[in-house]
């Protein structure tokens, strides 16, 4: 295949043909305009987006248009998100729109994707065939470095695989980051020295464009073995300039906030789906996508194709790391695995920080519920000889 494939859902208003919608749609996106046009030249047409099957969905439609890989500039996601996402969002005559999945040629996908993905993560964390657990520093913002260290620790020494800032913490005065990320690399270097166990911190380095991949270096610098990215706020050319340079060897742990503003509505926006496309692309090695028993709104089916954008075969890009995470707790465990397979990472904040015995308790009990869900051994039986989980589950019961 040599164009790109783009499906979308559509909704035209009363008296507008899905037929008109479907082309005024691959019309805008290309070499279309609202009225007849003189400079229209007749060799231009080769560029037009093509219409393929318009079906019915729901209260509206999907269809497919082709785009000819000519279009795009190799290597320019912001371009090929003007083409893909563009102007369609705002035709009058279409009540709604919504970019629900792509399928991107190998001409227009110059990158290496993931340095480490899903294989090169577990390497790192010395795990072979169980989802990962991982946990938030929370509160998300207010502790100071030594603080937040120690929390760090805590939660380390009780199990678990990863530990991140939240989105909302990079480098204030409260907690500046040149002061946190040595003081949590030297709780985890403890925890190494204690338990054998190498656990990463994605420290979060989201800053402007032109200060990112900076900030980056000096993080790798002072010993990061993580690094974490807001991808839409960020934009998603800052995962691309991070991966891509070659002073930097890390994987990056990619966050999702702002997300739900974009896909919440099922009719109009773009799903997680192209976001979970051009993350891989671009070498996010871990992708927040969600949960079926968490806090925020979720399409199970939609999650379980999101989290295969990211882990089928995807020209010889490595996957990436589906992230579970928003309200997650020890006796969502079960259903989370179950349902979505074991190359997931088990996000837990106040699941773990919220255990009636402390963040070190809340970690051992998410291991807990991992090593029932893995074992197929159900979550309250697991618990009869495992007090961390029985605590757990006595506080927030089994999803």
């Amino acid at each position: 295949m040599t164009d790109v494939i783009a499906t979308y859902y559509f909704r035209p208003r009363e008296g507008v043909t899905p037929e008109w919608a479907a082309q005024a749609i691959a019309e805008e996106q290309t070499t279309g305009t609202w009225t007849d046009i003189s400079t229209r030249q007749t060799y231009v047409h080769y560029l037009d987006g093509v219409v393929g099957e318009i079906r019915p969905m729901g209260g509206g439609y999907t269809c497919t248009i082709r785009y000819p890989a000519e279009i795009f500039e190799p290597g320019n996601i912001p371009q090929y998100l003007s083409v893909l996402a563009g102007n369609l969002f705002g035709l009058s005559r279409i009540a709604a729109v919504r970019l629900m999945d792509v399928e991107f040629s190998r001409d227009i996908v110059p990158f290496k994707g993931p340095k480490f993905g899903i294989e090169g993560v577990r390497k790192l964390a010395g795990t072979v065939d169980r989802p990962h657990v991982g946990t938030i520093i929370k509160p998300k913002v207010g502790l100071n470095p030594k603080d937040t260290a120690a929390v760090a620790y805590e939660a380390a020494i009780g199990g678990v695989d990863l530990i991140k800032d939240d989105e909302t913490l990079t480098d204030q005065t409260f907690c500046p980051l040149g002061e946190r990320l040595p003081l949590i690399m030297e709780q985890l270097d403890r925890v190494k020295s204690e338990t054998g166990r190498n656990v990463l911190y994605a420290v979060n380095i989201s800053t402007a464009g032109d200060k990112i991949v900076q900030r980056a270096r000096e993080a790798a610098r002072m010993g990061a073995n993580m690094l974490m990215i807001d991808v839409i706020v960020c934009g998603f050319d800052a995962v691309r300039a991070v991966a891509q340079e070659p002073g930097i060897n890390l994987p990056i742990h990619v966050h999702r906030t702002m997300h739900a503003a974009i896909t919440r509505n099922p009719e109009h926006g773009i799903a997680m789906r192209p976001i979970c496309r051009l993350v891989r692309m671009l070498g996010g090695d871990q992708l927040h996508t969600g949960t079926v028993s968490g806090k925020m709104e979720h399409d199970v089916t939609e999650l379980r194709g999101d989290n295969l954008a990211l882990t089928e075969p995807f020209f010889d890009l490595k996957p990436t790391f589906p992230v579970a995470s928003g309200g997650l707790h020890p006796g969502g465990v079960h259903k989370e695995v179950s349902m979505l397979g074991r190359d997931i990472i088990l996000q837990a904040g106040g699941g773990i920080h919220g255990h009636p015995d402390g963040t070190r308790a809340g970690a051992t009990a998410m291991r807990q519920a991992v090593d029932a869900a893995v074992a197929g051994i159900s979550p309250a039986t697991y618990a009869e000889d495992h007090p961390e989980l029985k605590r757990a589950l006595d506080k927030w019961g089994i999803a």
